[in-house]
């Protein structure tokens, strides 16, 4: 019986039926909401459809004092006609394996929809061309009533009738969301506008940083953009610091990936010490510098994901100056395997491969800066106060008893004293609270201050010092400058020590 079923199916007698089984548009509209995008992340593809259409000025506009709250993205791209709307809205627009031109910022063709739709019910496009709009609504409540892909062609007075459709040009786009049911979060009216103020600033954050080259001016063959939140312009946020000299940029390197290039530039970022108050302010202001080390991978300019090493190494102290600069046009999408927000990209095998080597020769060097707060803090030219040493034991830190304060003061001590002062003094080096510093100068290394003394205590401890040293003696300007220097409790004071020298050294 077997054998006679498995022989009709081999002859065809028994064939698969096609059966048309769309999905329920309510139920596939309503899990679209909920792919994780966040305002910014929403916000910011729509903005990458902006820069596709060469538009060079985007404004975006929150207005939730109105009757009806409104979301309005406005932009002065090449705009579209009726038809190319229509296929603007719909639901994948392009096959994502297609070849696209490299100013193309998008991929599945569903970012518009899916990123609206985490924020709103209605989602109106509105665009004009040679000043001829057309415009078209997806609304949800109609779609739900349906459970249909209804879509809403709008004529010419339910287009200007919409919000701030005025300020479109004769050619460019507007994207309206209206019925904004996220963004609002059902809060009384006086929670609204702070929730909202407060989501603005995480959006203006986002894009400051993902579209920050564009903001610049840096990517070739693009015009620089402007982008506003309700008329304020956003500064563009480099991440690698560059303007500072004290950011060292090591070679660019260059992977072929099927015949694509992916260019990779590591850049060291400066010590703390070396940026001035109101740099480093800007940068630890937008997470600290752990949290912001790795990869930062650009797709045509603009940024995709940032903050990680993709687990070749684990965040740390090691890193924190590290960043790479990682470029890779569209034609390398499904490699790096992007997703539909846009918001993950995994290195394929060959980039992963140089990238490990590229971290380790940066380590070096983060640590080099990070260790020796731009000096090298452990090779003075006088005997440091502090050493660090590495053996089969681990790392251990230890103050130097060949100091040139200790060994002076031991040399006025009778040898039992002396004993006494170094069994205290490896009892301060082993009491280090070295726990308790990492955490405090890993996440707020300005705060810290060891140095905290008025000019009248300073010139009391220089007195000491060169009591200590020379006792009534002439004494050596230099070298005691030197030791001064070495022991860092008169740092940001040098002034008041040369004044001291030049005052009691004759």
């Amino acid at each position: 019986m077997h054998a006679t079923v498995s022989q009709e199916i081999k002859k065809g007698a028994l064939m698969a039926r096609e059966h048309r089984h769309p999905p329920s548009a309510a139920c596939l509209s309503a899990s679209m909401r909920d792919l994780g995008y966040s305002l910014e992340t929403a916000i910011a593809d729509l903005i990458d459809n902006s820069i596709s259409a060469d538009a060079d000025k985007i404004d975006i506009i929150c207005d939730i004092a109105c009757e009806h709250p409104v979301v309005v993205i406005l932009d002065n791209g090449k705009g579209m006609t009726g038809d190319e709307v229509l296929a603007a809205m719909r639901h994948g627009t392009v096959n994502p394996r297609r070849h696209r031109s490299p100013k193309d910022l998008g991929r599945f063709g569903l970012g518009l929809k899916t990123a609206s739709f985490s924020q709103c019910r209605s989602l109106t496009v509105v665009s004009t061309t040679e000043g001829l709009l057309s415009g078209a609504e997806w609304n949800l409540d109609r779609i739900d009533a349906a459970d249909d892909w209804i879509l809403n062609i709008l004529d010419e007075a339910e287009i200007q009738a919409l919000p701030h459709i005025g300020n479109l040009g004769r050619h460019g786009t507007a994207v309206v969301w209206q019925q904004l049911d996220r963004l609002l979060e059902d809060e009384a009216n006086d929670h609204q506008q702070d929730i909202v103020n407060e989501k603005l600033e995480a959006v203006r954050r986002h894009l400051s940083l993902v579209f920050h080259r564009f903001l610049s001016g840096e990517v070739k063959g693009r015009t620089r953009i402007s982008i506003t939140i309700n008329g304020h312009p956003i500064a563009p946020f480099d991440p690698f610091c560059k303007k500072s000299p004290a950011t060292q940029v090591l070679p660019e390197e260059i992977v072929y990936v099927g015949g694509a290039e992916v260019r990779m530039q590591p850049y060291v970022l400066p010590h703390h010490s070396r940026l001035s108050a109101a740099d480093y302010d800007f940068y630890q202001d937008r997470s600290d510098f752990i949290s912001n080390q790795g990869g930062y991978v650009y797709r045509n300019g603009r940024l995709m994901a940032w903050g990680d090493w993709f687990r070749l190494v684990p965040k740390g102290e090691a890193t924190k100056l590290a960043r790479i600069q990682i470029d890779f046009s569209n034609d390398l999408d499904e490699a790096w395997t992007i997703d539909i927000k846009k918001s993950r990209a995994r290195p394929p095998h060959l980039v992963r491969e140089r990238l490990r080597q590229i971290i380790n020769k940066i380590t070096d060097r983060s640590v080099t800066v990070h260790r020796g707060r731009g000096q090298r803090l452990f090779h003075e030219a006088q005997a440091p106060l502090w050493e660090r040493y590495a053996d089969h034991d681990g790392i251990r830190f230890a103050i130097n008893v060949q100091h040139p304060i200790i060994t002076s003061l031991t040399g006025k001590l009778l040898a039992e004293d002396a004993k006494l002062l170094r069994t205290l003094l490896d009892s301060i080096a082993a009491a280090l609270p070295i726990e308790m510093i990492y955490s405090d100068y890993s996440t707020q290394p300005r705060v810290i201050n060891q140095h905290a003394a008025d000019e009248n205590q300073t010139m009391e401890r220089l007195k000491s010092l060169r009591q200590v040293l020379y006792g009534d003696g002439p004494g050596d300007p230099k070298a005691f400058l030197q030791i001064v220097r070495s022991t860092h409790l008169f740092d940001g004071q040098i002034d008041l020590a040369e004044k001291f020298i030049s005052e009691t050294f004759v």
